[in-house]
């Protein structure tokens, strides 16, 4: 049963991996025996990326990436099958993160956080699908936000991770039965991230309280642990689902 989740001989491609759960992810499926290809706009930091991954004895390429850009998306994948022979695993976690009220909120500040979230995830999904073999895996990073409201004025970052959950399922659809692509969404609650690091003192503390059922923070290696079950043999028959990863945030 352990072997089937196991990720050896697999090649993964993390987005979004200079900083966070970008580089939780990377360095855990790495533990679990996958070779990873990173990208990121950081370049400093996704070669701190690189140093952790490599750390664990796998290989790992490291290419700055806009995942706005299609071009980018395609060099990324072009990389990993150039450098490691191919893509089975897609990690979609490139995101950004706004809390702006709705009446303040200018077009380029809604516009940029869509075309990170959704944009980005759809160019990164599209470039990988194209030389993804049967039993290849794609993992979307959605958010419980995007079944939920949690107190802060976050239109633009709600509605991006919604549209992840459609784009997930659709995906899942055109692909899964053609092509022996899975394609499911994580959706994380509470993790320390950039973007719970700029929260008002007190608020995460009330969220935790008063939303979370096991009242603490997520560690970052529980998420992990659900990517690689979606993206390993363990999660074989698992197509166009929606996994909360959220200590009970959605129950409440």
């Amino acid at each position: 049963m352990l072997e089937r989740f196991g990720l050896g001989g697999r090649v993964a491609i993390v987005t979004g991996a200079s900083s966070g759960l970008g580089v939780a992810f990377a360095r855990g499926l790495a533990e679990a025996g996958a070779d990873i290809v990173i990208g990121a706009r950081r370049e400093n930091r996704l070669e701190e990326t690189r140093r952790l991954v490599e750390e664990t004895g796998r290989r790992c390429v490291a290419v700055v990436t806009d995942v706005t850009r299609p071009e980018d998306c395609q060099a990324l994948v072009a990389a990993a099958v150039t450098e490691l022979g191919g893509v089975d695993i897609l990690i979609n976690n490139a995101g950004a993160g706004t809390a702006v009220p709705a009446l303040r909120e200018t077009p380029e500040e809604f516009r940029q956080v869509v075309d990170i979230n959704l944009h980005g995830s759809y160019w990164m999904a599209q470039a990988c699908a194209r030389v993804m073999r049967p039993g290849s895996s794609i993992v979307n990073i959605g958010s419980v936000l995007g079944e939920t409201t949690a107190g802060l004025p976050q239109a633009a970052y709600s509605a991006s991770k919604a549209a992840v959950v459609g784009l997930t399922r659709d995906l899942a659809q055109q692909w899964t039965g053609r092509r022996g692509i899975r394609v499911n969404c994580l959706e994380p609650g509470l993790f320390e991230s950039e973007m719970t690091s700029t929260y008002l003192p007190g608020y995460l503390d009330r969220q935790l309280e008063q939303r979370v059922l096991m009242g603490r923070i997520g560690d970052p290696m529980e998420l992990v642990a659900a990517a690689v079950f979606l993206a390993s043999d363990a999660g074989s028959y698992i197509t166009g689902a929606v996994l909360p990863v959220d200590g009970g945030f959605l129950t409440t």
